[in-house]
């Protein structure tokens, strides 16, 4: 194989690449941005996220394992800004939140902080997940 033809490959599969994921952010899917899984004693935990996973539009969380009743959601961008969340919501074993919008266009999040309280057995702990779309 040429040089030529090496150069060729690569640019076609760049170009490719770039296509898919093109597609992929126009159809506007969820990316999993990190988890947590909660404790029965604490009451606040925080979900991190690295600048390297991009700008968000629009936040959910889905919740696995047990139920967790959110009383407040606190989302921590990249430029110091905070937005508070009403999100005073049980979200079943399998469920998810409703769809947060987050203002001012697709903005990086640094962290999402959120307070809560679980109840059930304790042997099942929840698992908390926090998807961004762009």
């Amino acid at each position: 194989m040429s040089a030529k033809s090496i150069v060729r490959s690569a640019v076609l599969l760049t170009a490719f690449l770039l296509l898919i994921a093109t597609l992929a952010e126009a159809r506007g899917e969820w990316t999993r941005l990190g988890s947590r899984r909660v404790n029965w004693s604490a009451d606040r935990d925080a979900i991190s996220v690295t600048a390297k996973e991009g700008r968000f539009t629009k936040l959910k969380l889905k919740v696995t394992g047990n139920g967790v009743r959110f009383r407040d959601l606190k989302v921590h961008f990249g430029n110091g800004d905070v937005q508070d969340v009403p999100l005073r919501a049980h979200i079943p074993a399998g469920g998810q939140s409703r769809v947060i919008d987050l203002p001012g266009g697709a903005r990086v999040i640094k962290k999402v902080t959120f307070s809560y309280s679980t109840r059930g057995k304790r042997s099942r702990r929840a698992t908390v997940v926090l998807w961004g779309r762009r």
